[in-house]
């Protein structure tokens, strides 16, 4: 989708003015309450269950985000008032929530929840009933694959790109000195198994044999199993399509093995900061991919930085940083329309307005194509010197890659 210069300059203006500092608006809602009251963003997240770390890292940056628009004139001169439910991880549970959301709590707008397994029906139900859905954690293809018109995904990039820089930077190695096996282990979960499998898809196309590739039920906590077939294997690269806990659990179990791969990388666990105490702080050198860095020069990133660190004491990680940017791309749309209520007419306005435009946020600019795929590319961060860098690509690095992990 192309942005005219016309959109940019004026998303541009709203991400300044208006998505980050939340001042006032002439707009008003076209239909619902008198305008006085707040407005209501209804949305589920798993608090309990496989998905609460992370989870619980998207409430902390629904909430900072409300906290930071109430105190700086609110969204449409109304204060926002966040209703989140707790779907325990759920899918059943999700698709019941969105439901009482909507059609018996009335809210006037809904964010999306955490994870593939969760977005997919939670997405329905907001399509069912003719609701904007931006969500901040569904990347995994059949999210974009479903026919959802109103969804759009408020990241960099969708799952199966997610280590393309990491796969450019091996394809550029000369041939000798790519590593020549690989060993897989995702978790049976659309996104981790697209992040892993869309490295598989790159890797096996330079050649490099898969000498395992297990997929494991999300609620697997014992891996000595699978960290034995891959300590067998001597895999020169190990990738772990995972969560958080599973990642912890499966790198204790390769460690006890005294297995040592040349490279590692792991979806989504290494970005968390408990990550290093989880594992005992035997980090170095490995790898993930992220959407988010604390560091990035993107316009309204800083001021995001300072506020969420003062509010909560650690700077933010990705899932604050992706539930920010729902904020920001809903409030785009929302300032941008002049409308913030259930009416069909309003959500279809707020709808085909992100369709047409591009919203800067603390992720970069972001602009999607007709599924909801964001348009862009994550970067990829290593443990280097005991903390987590940018690596790739080299035009954003904050430290060199190391091409050889030291022993874990």
């Amino acid at each position: 989708m192309k942005v005219t210069m016309h959109h940019r300059l004026g998303v541009l203006a709203l991400a300044s003015c208006l998505t980050l500092t939340g001042c006032m608006s002439s707009g008003s809602s076209s239909s619902g309450d008198d305008g006085d009251g707040p407005i209501t963003i209804g949305i589920s997240l798993p608090l309990t269950g496989d998905f609460s770390e992370p989870g619980k890292g998207v409430q902390r940056g629904y909430e900072a985000w409300a906290d930071y628009v109430n105190e700086n004139g609110g969204l449409l001169g109304r204060d926002v008032e966040l209703k989140i439910l707790d779907d325990q991880s759920n899918a059943d549970r999700v698709a019941s929530d969105y439901e009482k959301l909507i059609n018996q709590d009335g809210v006037d707008l809904v964010f999306g929840p955490f994870s593939t397994r969760l977005v997919v029906p939670a997405a329905q139900v907001a399509k069912d009933y003719g609701f904007l859905f931006v969500e901040p954690a569904g990347a995994a293809e059949e999210v974009f694959t479903q026919g959802f018109d109103n969804l759009f995904y408020a990241a960099p990039a969708v799952a199966d790109d997610h280590y393309n820089y990491l796969a450019d930077a091996i394809e550029a190695l000369p041939e000798a000195d790519r590593p020549k096996t690989a060993a897989y282990a995702a978790m049976d979960d659309p996104f981790a198994m697209g992040t892993a499998y869309g490295l598989k898809t790159r890797l096996e196309e330079m050649g490099v044999e898969t000498v395992v590739d297990e997929v494991y039920p999300p609620n697997t906590t014992d891996f000595g199993s699978i960290a034995a077939k891959i300590a067998d294997s001597k895999a020169d690269v190990v990738v772990g399509g995972t969560q958080y806990q599973d990642a912890v659990n499966m790198i204790v179990a390769l460690r006890q093995l005294n297995y040592q791969p040349k490279m590692a990388a792991f979806s989504t666990a290494p970005t968390n900061p408990e990550f290093p105490e989880a594992i005992g702080k035997e980090t170095e050198g490995i790898l993930s991919p992220t959407g988010y860095t604390p560091e990035a020069d993107y316009p309204t990133n800083a001021e995001f930085v300072e506020y969420y660190t003062e509010k909560n004491g650690t700077p933010p990680a990705e899932d604050e940083a992706n539930a920010w940017t729902t904020g920001q791309v809903v409030a785009a749309a929302v300032e941008a329309v002049g409308c913030a209520d259930p009416d069909p007419e309003c959500q279809q306005q707020l709808i085909d307005w992100l369709r047409e435009n591009e919203v800067d946020t603390v992720v970069g600019p972001l602009s999607w194509d007709a599924e909801g795929r964001p348009e862009g590319a994550h970067l990829i961060q290593q443990y280097v010197d005991g903390k987590i860098r940018i690596v790739l690509p080299e035009d954003a690095a904050e430290a060199d890659l190391i091409l050889e992990k030291p022993h874990w």
